[in-house]
């Protein structure tokens, strides 16, 4: 069934997203159903945008004059058994509520990925990543709507182009996820624990594995002790989650990087092919930005420098300013340009 919104007064997009920022709708179509989605989808009259959990997107001030489809679609079917189970996954569909069943079933393979806000359909948009784990590695297909070519289709992994936080589908309108099939192991134990916190957290070996259960409440610990699990009672959770991407650099551009850190603090590295990622909280932490900075009621968040968040009486104009202020200082600081992990939607010149 598709439901029109028809308020007298626009609804705010700030009410559907979890920073609480953003201007009006032109027009709201809410859809529980896959069938529906795609019908509301071609009925969308100028620009479309597509939202679920809203945990990922920063909207302006001044809304979205087009149309906005609220998916609110639902479901998980385990769908067949080969090297594991197949387990397809409406894009409506809360992503931690799957995750918890994942765990509770003993499916294994998106455990470290407990806590993150959203909805299941954003995941391979974004190629959702977080504590050792990406659901890249378990994704085994997703059904999208393409609306150039007015067709249903399914795209394996390799059709999804995912890179680092980014696939084919992220920044581009012409692609609905309607839901992804995850390819899951049979096991009551986690995968490796590639993830330093967690293993330590865990008091496993990096590499080792833990009860899938265990994993769980640990990340779901860890995340709530950054403010990165949604509460209402905690303004710090009122974010996009990490708001910058760990920048990948070249070996010199890493190196100059180096050669300017304190000698006590060299910056966070990770190989990534010829290159290296390093942290995007160091740099913003080193350049001089701490945590709980900000003004106009936006601000870093006071538990994880990563997340900017919103007090409560922000707007989407002040997120801004203090994301450039920050991105300034860490160019004009270490020579290197922050990228935002978000998607902005109304926001054209940020750059």
């Amino acid at each position: 069934m598709v439901v029109c919104v028809l308020d007298v007064i626009p609804p705010r997009l700030a009410r559907y997203t979890t920073l609480g920022l953003g201007g009006p709708a032109g027009r709201l179509v809410e859809v529980d159903a896959a069938a529906d989605v795609v019908e509301a989808v071609r009925g969308a009259d100028g620009p479309l945008l597509v939202l679920a959990g809203g945990s990922n997107v920063v909207v302006s001030d001044d809304g979205f004059s087009g149309t906005v489809v609220l998916l609110r679609t639902h479901g998980v079917e385990v769908t067949g058994y080969d090297d594991g189970v197949l387990v397809k996954v409406a894009a409506g569909h809360g992503w931690d509520e799957f995750v918890a069943r994942a765990v509770a079933e003993g499916w294994s393979g998106v455990e470290c990925l407990s806590g993150v806000p959203g909805s299941a359909g954003a995941t391979p948009i974004q190629n959702v990543g977080a504590y050792g784990q990406d659901v890249s590695e378990t994704i085994a297909e997703v059904t999208v709507y393409d609306r150039s070519l007015d067709r249903v289709e399914i795209y394996p992994p390799e059709r999804c182009g995912f890179g680092y936080r980014g696939s084919v589908f992220k920044h581009d309108d012409r692609y609905v996820v309607l839901d992804v099939t995850f390819r899951l192991r049979l096991s009551k134990m986690s995968g490796p624990l590639r993830y330093a916190e967690t293993a330590r957290a865990m008091g496993v070996e990096a590499g080792g594995s833990a009860p899938l259960e265990e994993v769980r409440e640990t990340v779901l610990r860890l995340r709530r002790g950054k403010g990165m699990v949604l509460d209402p009672a905690d303004p710090d959770s009122r974010s996009v989650g990490s708001f910058f991407v760990n920048p990948v650099l070249s070996q010199a551009e890493f190196a100059a990087v180096a050669a300017k850190a304190p000698a006590d603090a060299p910056p966070p590295a990770w190989p990534d092919g010829e290159r290296v990622k390093t942290s995007a909280a160091w740099l913003i932490q080193h350049a001089g930005f701490e945590k709980g900075y900000g003004r106009d009621g936006v601000a870093i968040s006071t538990k994880h420098t990563l997340a900017l968040t919103n007090r409560g009486d922000g707007t989407t104009a002040a997120l801004l300013d203090l994301a450039a202020e920050i991105r300034d200082g860490v160019r004009k600081a270490y020579d290197v340009t922050l990228r935002p992990e978000p998607v902005f939607v109304g926001i054209t010149g940020w750059d």
